[in-house]
């Protein structure tokens, strides 16, 4: 992304934003409600037109057809709609739609099931893949479309707060589970998310932003520091997380299974 600007009505939300990307690697974009995070993941995604350049692997992204666009980045959510009781399976499936078009037949193939049932498998909902989506919990709902996101085998994975639904053990096994997809094939994941927590846990690579510019751009605890956040924030971020750790390791005095969840 090189000077990256972007709005609505021809009134700019976001400024100038520059930054690259390589292969299996991730970045999350933090910052203020109303920064223009959402914006600047909707120009990635084709559903904006923005002013600079963005390029995919050398190519630049408004040259491309929309196909091409949808077969290569895939873009996560908070919330999706429902118009019609879909099972699990055959959402899920809507994933392939694009890469069962390449056929004359454009019936589901022995690998499009498969692929579906794999990545069912990856989101602990295969067991309930004939079950409508409109009887699910909001959390199950979140990790079908999640389900469905993998199935389009894209090479980009825009997220765009996907965690808002989902319990404290999804939440986890969410980010785990895209930081190992993003160590595959070239994949490479850029989220926004607002718990700090999971964006660090997803990666390091952090793009701040503050009233539609770049605040800052680089790893946490050399670029990303506590008086920037503050400064973005508006509050001691560093400072809430270091009491809420003190109080976290008073609850968990003596649990041996304490830090259990904690990845490199």
């Amino acid at each position: 992304m090189d000077n990256i600007t972007v709005g609505y009505g021809g009134e700019p939300v976001v400024r100038g934003i520059s930054f690259s990307l390589d292969k299996n690697e991730n970045i999350c974009v933090l910052g203020p409600n109303g920064c223009g995070k959402t914006t600047l993941l909707r120009a990635l995604a084709g559903l904006l037109p923005y002013g600079g350049s963005v390029q995919l692997d050398g190519k630049q992204l408004r040259e491309m057809k929309a196909r091409e666009l949808s077969k290569r980045i895939a873009m996560l959510s908070q919330t999706s709609g429902i118009y019609f009781s879909y099972s699990v399976f055959e959402t899920v499936m809507m994933g392939r739609y694009l890469h069962m078009r390449d056929r004359f037949f454009a019936m589901p193939s022995e690998r499009d099931r498969e692929f579906v049932e794999r990545c069912l498998r990856a989101v602990e909902l295969h067991d309930v893949a004939g079950k409508e989506i409109s009887a699910l919990s909001g959390g199950q709902l979140q990790r079908v479309f999640l389900a469905r996101t993998l199935a389009q085998e894209p090479e980009v994975i825009l997220l765009d707060e996907p965690t808002n639904h989902l319990d404290v053990k999804y939440q986890i096994e969410l980010i785990e589970y895209l930081k190992e997809w993003s160590r595959e094939d070239g994949h490479r994941a850029v989220g926004v998310l607002h718990d700090i927590n999971l964006a660090m846990r997803l990666t390091e690579n952090i793009l701040l932003m503050k009233d539609g510019r770049a605040a800052a751009l680089g790893r946490a605890g050399t670029e990303i520091t506590a008086g920037l956040l503050r400064e973005v924030y508006g509050v001691d971020v560093v400072g809430f997380m270091r009491q809420s750790l003190r109080k976290w390791e008073q609850y968990g005095a003596g649990d041996a299974e304490g830090g259990r969840v904690e990845t490199s």
